[in-house]
């Protein structure tokens, strides 16, 4: 699972059949602190997300297959929205 936060949208007139009417949206992967972590990336909209939100994501094909029950051409699928983080520090 990724902790990302959504930074805009993916509009695809011709895509794979599977994909019809499921929303795109471009992902930026952060730290627990919301500080950015490496490159955006594109992911299906399974939890109604808008721009802003910082979500959480199964950045693994094999997850998009079991909440579908079929194949799907999919890497990434936001699983929620994030309301927010809370760390217990347990350390000496």
């Amino acid at each position: 699972m990724i902790l990302g936060r959504v930074v805009g949208s993916v509009v695809s007139t011709i895509k794979d059949h599977n994909l019809k009417g499921e929303k795109l949206l471009l992902v930026q992967p952060v730290d627990i602190d919301g500080s950015d972590l490496g490159g955006t990336f594109i992911a299906l909209d399974r939890a109604s997300a808008g721009k802003g939100d910082q979500v959480l994501v199964n950045n693994e094909g094999g997850g998009a297959a079991i909440m579908y029950g079929r194949k799907m051409p999919v890497q990434a699928v936001i699983v929620g929205v994030v309301d927010r983080v809370d760390i217990e520090y347990t350390g000496d």
